[in-house]
């Protein structure tokens, strides 16, 4: 069975739980991570030495970083719907997910560790504007993409990228500032909300 480590408030470990709703598959989590075992212990670190969560075995395969794990689980377990096998339709998804790990996870950071996690060393005001303002960019990016893409990030059908940027669209709404009219992400966020899977680990009350 698939075993998950990794606490299920990470965003990154949810991706994880997620595409396992998506695919149906079965597996085992266990609790690492802030406020649980820490991913210092060699034993976390014997499967990943950036001692991060998520990390997965399967079959005494191990494998880390939440992207790369969902693309691997899909690829694993008959997931060509979520992950096409063509490839420009692949790319799109791809490009979508690796723009949600990089672009838009670095607009949010700041402000998301200072209004939601009260950071402590994440309390400069100036910063957590300037965060909102390239997090606003970024979810304007992301305005057009829906407006014209038939529904879903990467084109008409529910993919991968769906499960990367659908959890930053819940942190976008669960992060307390006061958010410009976005329509189609809103439309987006409710279109998801109709999916267990993101009832369970997206929508859930957790940011």
């Amino acid at each position: 069975m698939l075993k998950i480590y990794g606490r299920d408030s990470s965003i990154n470990v949810r991706k994880v739980l997620w595409a396992c709703a998506e695919l149906g598959i079965a597996f085992e989590r266990e609790d690492w991570g802030a406020g649980f075992r820490p991913t210092s212990e060699p034993a976390f670190l014997a499967m990943n030495p950036n001692a991060m969560v998520p990390v997965i075995e399967e079959d005494g395969f191990v494998l880390w970083e939440s992207n790369a794990i969902i693309r691997y689980l899909a690829n694993r377990h008959g997931g060509a719907a979520l992950y096409p096998l063509q490839a420009q339709a692949r790319a799109r998804v791809d490009q979508w997910i690796d723009w949600q790990a990089s672009d838009l996870n670095r607009a949010w950071s700041y402000a998301y560790l200072t209004l939601v996690r009260k950071s402590p060393a994440h309390g400069n005001a100036q910063q957590v504007a300037a965060s909102i303002a390239d997090w606003t960019r970024f979810m304007e990016v992301l305005e057009q993409q829906l407006q014209h893409s038939g529904g879903y990030v990467a084109g008409a059908e529910f993919t991968l990228a769906d499960i990367s940027v659908g959890l930053s669209v819940n942190r976008w709404f669960g992060t307390p500032f006061e958010h410009p009219p976005l329509p189609a992400v809103a439309a987006y966020y409710d279109r998801l909300t109709e999916r267990d899977g993101f009832r369970r680990y997206g929508r859930n009350g957790m940011a």
